[in-house]
């Protein structure tokens, strides 16, 4: 009997899966509700829909998001690969054309002789081996089912995304060209602000209407995609040390720091379009324009995707998952993606990929890869099957879940390549055993 398994969701984690699968002969039933049904954030049908910011963050070694990137590639992932081929100019950073990245994985994906497109809703889980990666924006019908199954209340959080601006609108004599510290190519738009004019921009912001939340669910945000009204209201001076933070980005016209500086990154591969870097919010569309426009450069902005926001869901993996992200109490079942806890675009795709060489082993009844936790893809996997589970957090990838290095360092950059290095050659031994 042919071996096959059933993978629900077409997102980042879950193409991802799909491609580990068919790359090691198996056949796959992929399920995917998007256009029949759509979530509160997708805006097409295309699988691995980057649905909050382009970029897929730092791309160097000396940082353990580029660590996890790296190790992606030399495990032939169809995520990085679309990346490295829908990249835009974004300084050290992997950004990308969200509809060429889209568009590339959706034609690899669909196209594939091994893999069957179910266009459908799944409101319970089938029997046989099968992978469960219906993200944050899982449908009500299905989260009960798993919620049933799993035997757990969820956890929540809510997720937003940034306005994207037309470039043609910013008024190009305010703003200057620059990456922080002049780091890579000059890839970011930069809004310089005098003191005067953040405060006026802070009053009106922390004084903006936000759109209606239902009242039964809390706010709970996770730090890393915090909305900016969320942000500001924890003190005037919070916005200088996060998005607006104006280290490194003097004015060349001045010579000058500014005394906060909003940067405009550019979203797709024509340049024609800028997100507002950190400007994840949940105002009112009409608010967004008024307070947003109150910026040097942007006060006629023409903003072609309004920032929103979505309740995201996730499990408490530490109960229920084994590092292989297999169910404990079912072991034909896999989770992956941010439902698992992992945070970030590479780290739901990472969470893909080991689940989908995981669901192959099984099937085809060979040891199932548990990778060492000196990887990066290893040591996420790692912390969400064995953080606390009272207090359990989604996280992204650092240096900080890695094992110490047997001599201590005590340069961070220094520190930084050793742990890099020690992850590589870590994974290159796991793709050889594959």
């Amino acid at each position: 009997m042919e071996k096959s398994v059933n993978v629900i969701g077409a997102g980042l984690a879950g193409s991802e899966a799909v491609w580990q699968l068919v790359n090691r002969g198996v056949k796959v039933d992929l399920y995917e509700m998007r256009p029949v049904k759509q979530t509160p954030a997708h805006h097409t049908d295309k699988f691995a829909e980057l649905v909050c910011t382009n970029s897929l963050r730092a791309n160097g070694l000396t940082n353990a998001v580029g660590v996890i990137k790296e190790e992606m590639r030399m495990l032939d992932s169809i995520i990085i690969e679309a990346a490295d081929k829908a990249s835009v100019p974004a300084g050290g950073a992997l950004a990308v054309d969200r509809h060429e990245f889209s568009g590339y994985i959706t034609d690899k994906v669909k196209n594939h002789p091994l893999v069957t497109v179910h266009t459908e809703e799944v409101t319970t889980i089938p029997e046989g081996p099968t992978i469960i990666a219906t993200g944050p924006l899982t449908s009500p019908a299905l989260a009960d089912e798993i919620k049933q199954l799993t035997g757990e209340e969820y956890l929540y959080f809510y997720d937003a995304a940034a306005p994207i601006i037309e470039k043609d609108s910013i008024d190009m004599d305010k703003v200057y060209l620059k990456s922080r510290y002049d780091k890579g190519e000059a890839a970011y738009l930069n809004c310089p602000m005098s003191e005067e004019e953040f405060n006026a921009f802070y009053e009106a912001l922390v004084t903006a209407e936000t759109a209606a939340l239902k009242e039964f669910e809390k706010e709970v945000f996770f730090e890393g995609c915090m909305p900016i009204e969320v942000m500001a209201k924890r003190g005037i001076k919070t916005m200088l040390f996060g998005p607006l933070k104006p280290v490194g980005l003097e004015d060349p016209k001045t010579g000058k720091r500014p005394y906060a500086v909003l940067q405009l990154r550019q979203d797709d591969a024509a340049g024609t379009l800028y997100n507002m870097v950190g400007f994840q919010t949940h105002l009112k569309w009409g608010e967004q324009k008024r307070v947003f426009g109150m910026i040097p450069g942007l006060e006629n902005a023409e903003i072609v995707r309004y920032g929103v926001m979505h309740r995201n869901t996730f499990i408490n993996s530490p109960t229920v998952l084994e590092p292989t992200y297999q169910l404990k109490t079912r072991n034909d079942l896999f989770f992956a993606g941010q439902m698992t806890g992992v945070e970030g675009y590479v780290e739901s795709a990472a969470s893909g990929l080991a689940a989908g060489i995981n669901a192959a082993n099984f099937v085809q009844e060979k040891e199932l890869v548990v990778f060492p936790t000196e990887t990066a893809i290893g040591s996420l996997a790692h912390y969400i099957t064995s953080a606390s589970k009272k207090s359990f957090q989604p996280m992204n990838v650092n240096f900080g879940l890695f094992p110490e290095l047997e001599t201590k360092i005590r340069a961070k950059q220094e520190r930084n390549e050793k742990l890099a290095e020690r992850a590589l050659n870590a994974i290159k031994k796991v793709a050889e055993e594959l």
